[in-house]
């Protein structure tokens, strides 16, 4: 440690390293671990020391919570795929594709979320016979596409150009190019940010309970409209909710080192 003297004279310590402990200054137990596994502890604890309601809570969620995660898992393959090809439309040289893909996001990152799941359930749902989970799937999806793929345009945009040009420039074309090169960078770079949309998209899907679809949020509110017992009904839900997301983002996190340890 060292020490220097202000203008106003006053003695100023200098440690050798950072006063904030970054990322690698762990203790025993990480904020992740403490929050995951304390959520599931009172998970366990609170249907013991009080069986009534909580147990007869945690018996009535199974499968709404399966119904969350049929909805979640659906709309993040079609979204993922909604993403990669409006981030590769907004980039191509085509201009119709280019024109269609940059239109879908701007229309659809402006009309929230909420009305989307009313419009394709209720007002195509006036022409067409739509399921409300095929609806709900398909809203989600519509609206978290718009928003990967401006992640995936971003992340495909970072890559330097002189890339591309050295992969054209050995006897590939620009669609090679771009899925044997330009893309597994991309996905390295942009997956944090692929995977906040994940979580914010499980967050969500509570929304979907709007159409009378039994999610995990609508079997909270069922019980708690039965009993009266909202706060209790509620509390675990909320926990479930964390818990999922929880290990959602560890899992995220999981794959971000695997691509970066690939990466060296």
């Amino acid at each position: 440690m060292a020490s220097i003297i202000d203008n106003n004279h006053n003695k100023i310590e200098v440690t050798d390293g950072a006063l904030i402990p970054g990322k690698g200054n762990k203790g025993l137990f990480s904020s992740w671990q403490i929050t995951f596994f304390g959520a599931i502890l009172i998970i366990i604890l609170l249907p013991v020391l009080k069986p009534d309601p909580y147990w007869r809570i945690l018996k009535f969620l199974p499968d709404g919570i399966l119904v969350t995660f049929q909805v979640t898992i659906m709309s993040i393959i079609c979204a993922t795929f909604i993403g990669l090809l409006t981030g590769l439309g907004q980039i191509s040289r085509n201009v119709v594709f280019n024109r269609i893909a940059t239109i879908y996001v701007e229309l659809i990152r402006g009309i929230p979320l909420l009305v989307q799941l009313f419009y394709i359930y209720f007002a195509l749902g006036k022409f067409l016979n739509i399921q409300g989970m095929v609806a709900a799937v398909i809203a989600m999806a519509v609206c978290y596409g718009a928003y990967m793929g401006e992640i995936f345009r971003a992340g495909i945009l970072s890559i330097p150009k002189g890339q591309m040009e050295a992969a054209i420039a050995l006897g590939m074309s620009r669609g090679q190019a771009i899925r044997l090169i330009i893309l597994p960078q991309t996905m390295r770079i942009i997956l944090p940010a692929i995977g906040n949309e994940f979580i914010a998209l499980l967050k969500d899907s509570s929304l979907v309970s709007v159409l009378a679809i039994s999610d995990l949020l609508r079997r909270g509110r069922e019980f708690a409209s039965t009993t009266f017992l909202y706060f209790e009904s509620y509390t675990m839900v909320a926990l479930v909710y964390l818990v999922f997301t929880l290990f959602l983002s560890r899992l995220v996190a999981i794959m971000e080192e695997r691509m970066a340890l690939r990466g060296k």
